[in-house]
């Protein structure tokens, strides 16, 4: 075997006899090659990379403390520590001071590696939460509620008008919905599925908007003549006929002892139906015609939208507004206040506004906007959770469910081909009826039951198809 330590010197031609290498050569010569071989692997040539196929562990990444060895003098990063932190970065993005300590990692320590000088809890590593300490909850985030994209029934309902000042639908506290159509009002028994004719305005008046009484028991209907009629749904009998507006009237609340009305002849009656007169005091404050009104769950303060893009909020005793917002850019139908939180109140506007606002009528304070892309023409607050259900119009007719504050989608439901003007909620507050120009009523069950979140509603358990209200 030929010594690769030996020079490379060609012996003399004329030599008579070949070298024959001793036993002792040859081994100093296969320790040579090997020592060759190792020094090459640690100190690799700058010129070209070596790889292997083999895992070998990065130093600098191991804790040589846990197993009461010395550490290693540091040392250039081999390529597994190129690698680990070319992965690490793949995986979790590159480091910042924030991820640091949210993850406990660090770019100098492998991320593969067991780690037990700090206590964590088994799911501070879960990807949905992240270590803030003791005293936090560390449960997964919960999924959003599955909702039914159809309806569970729908009612046909001729006549309905497509006009988005009006108010034509309301559902009582006695399970009864009041629906305007053309001249006529009907109720229809959600128990019963028993329609009833409950008036008729005759041929020159037609109705505008109807509203329920906080017990169920008389429905206020206004009328295109500027009127407002009480009746009696019990007996089917009118008990009372109030004048003072001069046009029609298309809003209506009731409040713990007094009937609001709003006109399109811009103002807002108070009436008290003790008393005798038509109305206690009158609200001036809108230029345009009053298409929102709603009293608060307290019965302390109404709020109030317009024609002229106004949002107003008054007191009980007040003529003039406490409040007034302008931050709308279309007339402002949609009002809603938050059963959960006081003074929470929820407003939308038209097609040349779109966004649903949030305002703190306590601190009077503008909370929050965003943009639906659509025309909002109602809102209603869930009294079991803190969700809201919105209706819109141009351009895409849709109804969401909204998670509050998040403002997160819960369900986008479809199925009116015109806008949606009319929204109503069951008295269990997990159904809701909309109402729309197409001439249908549609029933969906959107929120949950105040006790159980997967409890169906009684009224909305089943599918009944598809009926007439008339």
């Amino acid at each position: 075997m030929e010594d690769p330590t030996a020079s490379n010197v060609t012996p003399p031609a004329n030599s008579s006899s070949q070298i024959i290498p001793s036993p002792s050569s040859v081994k100093v010569s296969l320790e040579s090659r090997i020592n060759r071989l190792i020094n090459a692997n640690q100190s690799p040539s700058p010129s070209r990379s070596i790889y292997s196929d083999r895992f070998i562990p990065s130093r600098s990444g191991s804790n040589f403390a846990l197993f009461d060895l010395a550490s290693p003098s540091p040392s250039k990063e081999d390529g597994a520590g190129s690698y680990a932190t070319l992965l690490r970065a793949a995986m979790f993005g590159p480091e910042t001071p924030e991820k640091r300590d949210i993850t406990g990692f660090s770019t100098s320590r492998n991320i593969f590696r067991f780690k037990t000088e700090t206590n964590r809890c088994l799911n501070s590593f879960s990807p949905f939460v992240s270590d803030d300490g003791p005293g936090v909850s560390h449960a997964p985030i919960k999924a959003l509620r599955k909702v039914s994209r159809s309806p569970y029934k729908v009612l046909d309902a001729p006549a309905l008008q497509d006009d988005f000042y009006l108010n034509l639908v309301d559902w009582s506290a006695q399970n009864v919905l009041a629906v305007g159509l053309g001249n006529c009002v009907y109720l229809w028994n959600a128990c019963s599925s028993k329609v009833t004719k409950l008036c008729d305005l005759g041929a020159d008046d037609s109705v505008c908007s109807v509203g329920w009484a906080f017990r169920g028991t008389h429905l206020a209907v206004g009328t295109s003549s500027g009127k407002v009629q009480i009746w009696d749904a019990s007996r089917c009998k009118r008990t009372r006929t109030m004048e003072g507006h001069r046009l029609r009237v298309g809003a209506l609340a009731w409040g713990s002892s007094v009937l609001s009305s709003g006109s399109r002849d811009k103002s807002i009656l108070q009436r008290d139906i003790r008393c005798q007169e038509d109305h206690v005091s009158k609200l001036a404050g809108h230029k345009s015609e009053v298409c929102g009104l709603k009293w608060s769950y307290d019965n302390r303060e109404l709020a109030s939208g317009g024609n002229d893009n106004r949002l107003f909020v008054w007191n009980q005793h007040s003529t003039q507004p406490v409040l007034k917002y302008s931050e709308h850019t279309a007339a402002v139908k949609a009002i809603a206040w938050s059963p959960h939180v006081h003074g929470l109140l929820a407003s939308g506007g038209g097609t040349a506004d779109r966004c649903i606002r949030f305002w703190n009528t306590t601190t009077n304070t503008h909370l929050s906007s965003i943009d639906t892309c659509s025309q909002v023409c109602n809102l209603a607050w869930s009294k079991n959770v803190n969700e809201l259900v919105s209706t819109h119009g141009y351009s895409q007719n849709q109804i969401i469910v909204w998670k509050y504050p998040t403002m997160s989608k819960i369900a986008t439901l479809t199925g009116h081909t015109y806008r949606v003007l009319y929204l109503a909620v069951s008295p269990d507050g997990q159904t809701i009826v909309t109402g729309a120009g197409d001439e249908t009523l549609r029933f969906w069950n959107v929120f949950p039951s105040p006790k159980s979140q997967n409890t169906d509603s009684d009224i909305g358990s089943s599918f009944f198809g598809r009926t007439t209200i008339r």
